[in-house]
């Protein structure tokens, strides 16, 4: 006895929504996964985000009037032969000689190596001394209330004179280790008083101090 056979016609619009479901399913999970190894979630953004340290943040603090400067930030620190003190010429400097009565004078020095060649000196603060006299007299000093001294080893060239980066003010006032504050110091005589700016640069003085007459 034959068998009919009943032929097969197409499938239902649902069995191939079904499969182009699962087709779009499996792309999008490849996407993901090759999304996932290129961007690496949680990966480190650099330095840019990290914050800054609080010594980067203080960097622009105010130094006090009474701190000497160093030699101007162009001198380079450099191992060398120590300057010999007869080969270096200081010079007291001050911004003017005659000063009015509401006139701050402001005191500075320069380095000059009148050797011929090249030397070393500790020229940072810690080796600088202004010191303002009148007569024997000594009124005022650098180093009497100076805060945060440092060194700082220069190369000095021959014939090339090197000043300071900054002048110091001096506020007409006496100084003295026990008188920091400004309210606890009194001015000087002025009136057409004469005073003398001495300096030292480690340990070498120079050879004339320089003349203020305050008015």
């Amino acid at each position: 006895m034959s068998t009919i056979k009943q032929s097969v016609g197409r499938q239902s619009s649902k069995v191939y929504r079904r499969r182009r479901f699962l087709v779009g399913l499996g792309l999008l999970a490849v996407l993901v996964i090759l999304f996932l190894i290129i961007v690496q979630p949680g990966a480190s953004k650099g330095d840019a985000d990290a914050p800054k340290s609080p010594a980067a943040a203080g960097a622009n603090s105010a130094a006090p009037t009474d701190t000497a400067t160093t030699i101007p930030e162009t001198a380079t620190a450099v191992a060398g032969a120590a300057c010999d003190p007869s080969a270096v010429e200081v010079a007291a400097v001050t911004d003017a000689t005659n000063y009015a009565a509401d006139a701050l004078p402001q005191l500075s020095l320069s380095l000059n190596n009148i050797g011929t060649t090249d030397c070393v000196i500790n020229a940072g603060n810690a080796r600088q001394v202004f010191t303002v006299m009148s007569g024997t007299d000594v009124y005022w000093t650098s180093t009497d209330c100076q805060t945060n001294p440092i060194d700082a080893q220069v190369t000095l060239k021959p014939g090339v004179v090197m000043p300071l980066a900054a002048a110091i003010t001096w506020d007409r006032t006496r100084s003295t280790v026990d008188t920091c504050a400004a309210e606890a110091r009194t001015a000087v005589p002025a009136g057409g008083a004469s005073y003398y700016l001495h300096v030292t640069v480690d340990g070498i003085e120079a050879a004339d101090p320089a003349l203020m007459i305050l008015n």
